[in-house]
């Protein structure tokens, strides 16, 4: 599977969890790293805003 985003591109998450509907601005995220897939052959990400650095997989971001 091929990497839909890129790095430095901005998205967001698909659905934000609770600290992150809190959080407002930080729910728009740069991608600073492709990440190889996982055992169920999604490919994931890493992803930051401000101090803020997550990974995550491709279903769980949406671009912006």
């Amino acid at each position: 599977m091929s990497h839909k985003f890129k790095v430095r591109q901005m998205v967001r998450l698909a659905q934000p969890g609770f600290s992150d509907a809190r959080a407002g601005g930080a729910s728009i995220y740069e991608v600073i790293r492709l990440m190889p897939a996982d055992q169920t052959g999604e490919v994931s990400y890493r992803i930051k805003s401000g101090a803020v650095e997550r990974a995550v997989r491709e279903s769980e971001i949406r671009g912006t």
